[in-house]
């Protein structure tokens, strides 16, 4: 099996093996070795329990697996000290993965915050990282 093959399979097993369970650091370390994605994983994991991800589209180039999937959960934890809003959500995003001897050492993500914080009514409760200047 060439690599490319070989990583898109390695990554849909990936996908398989969280998917609505439980993320230990245990089983999210056999697949991940890069730590902010590890760290992602795990926040995401704690404000919405047992989220599952639901991969859309694969492609891949090289040590690179791209991906375009939807998350779905409920946010059941706190979200930057905003307490549980109990109310599902359904989340679209795209992130490209490099692979290096079956392991996940490096990503790169996008997805639309905006809409999951409307989704759970919290749109404008949040204060934004950084400010925006008018001219």
């Amino acid at each position: 099996m060439d690599t490319e093959k070989r990583n898109r399979a390695f990554i849909l097993e990936y996908y398989n093996a969280l998917a609505g369970k439980r993320k230990t650091e245990e089983l999210i370390r056999r697949y991940v070795s890069d730590e902010k994605l590890i760290g992602h994983i795990k926040f995401f994991e704690q404000t919405f329990p047992h989220y599952d991800a639901v991969v859309e589209e694969i492609y891949t180039a090289d040590d690179k697996v791209f991906v375009r999937a939807s998350k779905s959960g409920r946010h059941e934890g706190s979200l930057d000290d905003i307490p549980p809003t109990f109310k599902q959500f359904k989340m679209p995003f795209a992130i490209c993965y490099r692979i290096r001897d079956g392991m996940i050492i490096d990503h790169w993500m996008i997805a639309d915050q905006m809409e999951l914080l409307e989704q759970l009514g919290l749109a404008g409760t949040i204060k934004p990282e950084f400010e925006t200047r008018e001219e």
